[in-house]
């Protein structure tokens, strides 16, 4: 019986083998494409039907200033993976007032040195691309 058993165990190692493989080889892929499987789940959304406090934001980015919040400005070292693999320094954030909050709430845009724009409602957890229009 002790036989019948090891070339079960032997197909058994050989398709885990083969599946680590197939993940490795998929992984190490998208990588070299310069997107984590997040990134490419990025949606977009127009600019017009962003609140007005983002439109504002927006405004305020392309005109160069007055920021309310001393971190707009920062980099946004982009650490959940979720939008483009680009170098440090590439991504920067922003504000977006929240009414009602105390603090600086959830809501950001993060722009990229192409001239994108992002938005994030949930701090991070997602993001739509902004689509500027005409």
């Amino acid at each position: 019986m002790r036989r019948t058993r090891r070339p079960l165990l032997v197909l058994v190692v050989l398709l885990v083998l083969l599946a680590i493989g197939y993940v490795a080889r998929t992984v190490r892929a998208d990588e070299h494409h310069g997107m984590s499987t997040h990134s490419q789940a990025v949606g977009t959304v127009a600019l017009s039907t962003l609140p007005i406090e983002a439109r504002h934001t927006i405004a305020l980015i392309r005109a160069g200033g007055p920021f309310p919040y001393s971190r707009d400005g920062v980099v946004f070292r982009n650490a959940e993976g979720l939008l483009p693999k680009e170098p440090s320094g590439y991504y920067h954030e922003y504000t977006v007032p929240t009414l009602g909050e105390s603090d600086r709430g959830a809501r950001r845009i993060i722009t990229g040195a192409d001239g994108e724009f992002y938005y994030t409602a949930d701090h991070y957890e997602s993001f739509q691309r902004v689509e500027m229009g005409t």
